[in-house]
């Protein structure tokens, strides 16, 4: 069987594979401009030094047609071949493309679903909130759909490693690539710096993993350097296949909009790549004609971890302020974000802004979006805590259409649902007796700690009914009347 992600007999009950059209992709300095036909194994532009992104003249093609485009693209839908089973290469026009499909790495990632909030709608007091949930891809994050273009061209080019620096998502998510690929994978993370579930993840796909004395920009440099001298490939967002396969995400969402875009799209910040791919897929939207406008698109960070929010405030965009990262969302826990420009340009190009939000704002909103019954970890939730000050700086509108874009799954982190359900998150943190005790106070009414009883029908039944009294209706209730 060759390694690729379906085997010729699955191939041969599918039917006829479609192809591929013709690589005419190059590599772009974000910085100086100069374009060239290959890449270091750094990425980084050889005159310069800066990050590089990926165009296509293919992309400005007055032969793109936008509503052609929609409808082959609705078509795949409904078909079994591997290429159209994946929401990423389901829209492989808008993406750089392999020599040939048996390079293709698919867990039929993306294809995500995209939820209604009625109860953090009431919250916030905004009429049309929805989620699009990327922690529901096959590994759990949103790393997926950037995955398999990335870990593609490293199967199409001949490595047989593949290394990431990771706060965890990234490594569960490379290390299973890797693994479908016939590929090995290493992995560089924090040592206790990052959740056991996803590292957990990684182990079980195979990799090779490092727990390293250092925080994750300790561990991203020395893969830097890693990679200038040893034949191991890159598959962290610096990687600019990564961003294109991620860009999908937006092309996805307008679809399931059928094409009408949101006010707002909010995302999360760690490194920034994918704030950076969601932009870059809307401008590229705007220019084909899929789209007529720009959603405003917004950047939330940890108070913890606000180096892009210090960048915009202190340095208004022009040079990096770094930070000592420290957040219990882990997944965002980056005090140097390699696509901080990247994320700078169109945050100003879509009028988008970038806000910060505390430790208690964060599990309060954690909690609220796992009341609609849907779930995030930690990371995804800065979203609608950021919603809800851009609300109150009027920045944001009661009457506008916002989307949240939930970047990993509730199960990514158990330990900090359950130390939030038992009243333990804040043990150690300087909440307690200070101004934001108050805040935290806030909390209690959104905790469900588990309940220890005997094992009789009484003891069930006298807390069923203790329940009954005390706790209110659930708030989303009133929509099941």
């Amino acid at each position: 069987m060759p390694l690729s992600a379906t085997s010729d007999r699955d191939r041969d009950e599918q039917g006829p594979q479609p192809s591929l059209p013709k690589a005419t992709f190059s590599f772009r300095c974000i910085g100086c401009g100069s374009i060239s036909a290959a890449a270091a194994q750094d990425f980084r532009c050889s005159q310069c030094n800066n990050l590089l992104e990926i165009t296509d003249p293919s992309w400005k093609s007055p032969s793109l047609n936008a509503a052609t485009l929609k409808s082959s693209w609705r078509e795949r839908r409904s078909s079994n071949a591997a290429l159209d089973l994946s929401g990423v290469w389901r829209f492989r026009e808008l993406l750089p493309v392999p020599k040939s499909e048996q390079y293709v790495v698919t867990l039929r990632e993306g294809n995500t679903p995209f939820y209604e909030l009625p109860l953090s709608s009431r919250i916030t007091g905004v009429s049309r909130l929805y989620a699009k949930h990327q922690g529901m891809n096959p590994t759990g994050s949103f790393k997926d759909t950037g995955m398999t273009v990335a870990s593609t061209f490293a199967r199409q080019a001949g490595y047989c490693w593949v290394a990431c620096a990771s706060t965890g998502n990234t490594s569960a998510s490379m290390a299973a690539y890797a693994a479908r690929g016939g590929m090995r994978s290493l992995v560089l993370v924090p040592e206790g710096k990052i959740s056991w579930s996803k590292l957990s993840q990684a182990l079980d796909y195979g990799a090779l993993t490092c727990q390293l004395r250092t925080d994750f920009d300790g561990c991203l440099r020395l893969l830097q350097e890693l990679v200038r001298r040893a034949p191991v490939y890159q598959l962290n967002s610096i990687n600019p296949f990564r961003l294109e396969g991620q860009k999908t995400l937006a092309i996805e969402l307008l679809e399931q909009l059928d094409w009408q875009p949101p006010d707002h799209i909010i995302v999360p910040g760690g490194n920034l790549g994918n704030s950076s791919a969601i932009g870059k897929a809307l401008l590229e939207m705007r220019d084909i004609g899929l789209i007529l406008r720009l959603p405003k698109l917004s950047v939330v960070q940890a108070e913890g971890a606000n180096a892009l929010v210090r960048t915009l405030r202190e340095a208004e965009g022009k040079r990096l302020i770094s930070v000592q990262a420290e957040t219990r969302a882990t997944a965002i826990r980056i005090g140097n974000p390699a696509s901080w420009e990247k994320a700078v340009k169109v945050i100003q190009a879509t009028g988008g802004a970038c806000e910060q939000v505390s430790e208690v704002e964060i599990a309060q909103a954690k909690a609220e979006i796992g009341a609609e019954g849907i779930g995030c970890e930690p990371a995804s939730a800065v979203t609608l805590a950021g919603l809800k000050k851009l609300v109150r700086q009027g920045f944001v509108k009661p009457d506008e259409t916002v989307v949240l874009v939930l970047t990993g799954n509730l199960l990514k982190d158990p330990d900090f649902t359950m130390e939030f359900h038992r009243g333990d998150l804040f043990q150690d943190t300087p909440v307690h007796g200070t101004p934001r005790e108050r805040e935290g106070n806030l909390l209690n009414p959104l905790r469900h700690p588990p309940i220890v009883l005997d094992a009789t029908l009484n003891a069930v039944i006298q807390t069923l009914e203790r329940a009954e009294k005390s706790d209110p209706p659930h708030p989303n209730a009133e929509s099941n009347t």
